[in-house]
């Protein structure tokens, strides 16, 4: 069978992501304040093999090294986060001088070297000095934010055009409150509840600095993790099930953001106890210049009654292919960006992450054949072209990961990467995927099957 290219609109940004903690590694030099991740990774039992981001990718002294890896796979944008714990060591008042000179060198490298920087204000690493006053639970800490996104704005904005303020407040608000499986490993509905207040304030307050400090011509957005709600089965019930869930992941993100309200809906299961102000509504609905998404996997869901307030519970799809982490199902994609902009109608979509951990090694030839990461990312690009066809304005599009890194709970077992790191010797090794995504992006398009 012969190829041929499907093509991205003129202009389409192609790049790949990571995040601070995730890479950077250097936890206690040149005055960086600890995370409430640096002290999660320390309590028993809450990540794999008692995994730390201490070292992680080494990022912080490597990157002028992985910038040149960037430049050989061709890469023109490139997503990372800012520590706020290496800016503001307390979460507030004295500046790090050290911390904003490491993200100038970083930035400086980026533009020299041809890559336009998007740079995400919050990947999940409070300082810990906030949240030993109460972290998201408090309106101080939201407030805290705003001064950060102003003083990272103060010293980067002339040369960085894209700022995201949040990367999947769903993560930091329940995962870290609810369900505990993120840092600050908390269980409760009410420190959830207070959490997502002041996270999605945050966003706001974060907005009204950006734009006070940024010239005219900035980008200015949030991401959201979203995925596809399926009920398990065409019971009202499991019907119900699934809207309530939907809700929980996606809506009660979107809705506020892009609506300037919350899911009137989900009144009913949670009644006042996430909903926002009518004031801090307004804030968090400043206009954005651009959505961000982050897609991996849809949800499937059955009723529950035992599950708290939403009363919705995930299930695995039996029989359906599956990734270390998740469900492989690239049509959510599809769904969900024809859904948002259906429903929400955002001026500018980009797909800030989207990717797959595969158990890469390198084989006899010393190279990483990682054929099955190549098919996922195939397969999303084609949902993603499909979606443009049909005139969902998408824009960009971004592989997570650019190198294998800590992947929060799971620690070092898991690989995302387009780039293998031996995290004993921190070689890096360019992976089969990475050669074929340099070549999507020379070509600005996908090979395909005729």
């Amino acid at each position: 069978m012969s190829e041929h290219l499907l093509r991205f609109p003129e202009g389409f940004i192609w790049g790949t992501a990571t995040s601070a903690y995730q890479i950077e590694g250097a936890v206690n030099e040149d005055g960086r304040g600890p995370s409430i991740w640096d002290t999660f990774c320390r309590e028993p039992g809450k990540v794999w093999q008692g995994h730390t981001g201490d070292v992680a990718s080494d990022h912080y002294h490597r990157w002028r090294g992985d910038i040149r890896l960037m430049q050989e796979l061709g890469l023109p944008a490139y997503r990372f986060s800012i520590a706020w714990p290496r800016i503001l060591p307390e979460g507030t008042g004295r500046v790090n001088p050290a911390g904003l000179d490491f993200y100038d060198r970083l930035v400086d490298g980026l533009r020299q070297a041809g890559i336009e920087p998007f740079v995400t204000l919050y990947h999940w690493d409070l300082p810990q000095a906030l949240q030993d006053r109460g972290g998201w639970t408090k309106r101080e800490t939201a407030e805290a934010f705003a001064e950060y996104a102003r003083i990272v704005a103060e010293r980067l904005g002339d040369r960085v055009t894209y700022w995201t303020t949040h990367n999947e407040p769903f993560v930091s608000s329940i995962m870290g409150h609810f369900t505990g499986e993120h840092a600050p490993g908390k269980k409760s509905p009410f420190d959830a509840a207070w959490a997502y207040r002041h996270i999605m304030l945050s966003h706001g307050l974060a907005v009204e600095a950006l734009r006070a400090t940024l010239p005219s011509s900035a980008q200015v957005g949030i991401v959201l993790n979203l995925s596809p709600v399926h009920p398990a089965s065409d019971s009202p019930k499991d019907r119900q099930a699934a809207k309530r869930l939907d809700g929980l992941l996606n809506r009660m993100f979107l809705d506020p953001v892009l609506r300037g309200r919350f899911p009137p809906d989900l009144q009913k299961a949670f009644g006042l106890l996430f909903k926002p102000s009518s004031e801090d509504m307004k804030r968090i609905a400043a206009p954005i210049d651009f959505l961000g998404i982050n897609y991996y996997t849809r949800v499937v869901a059955r009723h529950d009654s035992g599950t708290p307030f939403i009363q919705a519970a995930p299930i695995e799809v039996e029989g359906s292919e599956r990734s270390e982490m998740w469900e492989i199902y690239p049509a959510g994609m599809y769904e969900v960006l024809t859904r948002v902009y259906s429903e929400y109608r955002p001026a500018k979509i980009l797909i800030t992450e989207n990717g797959i951990p595969t158990p890469d090694a390198p084989g006899p030839d010393g190279q990483v054949h990682d054929a099955r990461r190549i098919a996922y990312l195939r397969d999303h690009l084609l949902q993603v072209h499909r979606a443009i066809s049909e005139g969902v304005p998408v824009q960009g599009y971004f592989v997570w990961s650019l190198l294998d890194n800590f992947e929060w709970a799971y620690g070092y077992r898991m690989r995302f990467g387009l780039i293998y790191v031996d995290y004993e010797t921190q070689a890096r090794i360019i992976k089969d995927s990475g050669r074929w995504f340099a070549e999507v992006v020379r070509q600005n398009g996908l090979p395909v099957e005729a």
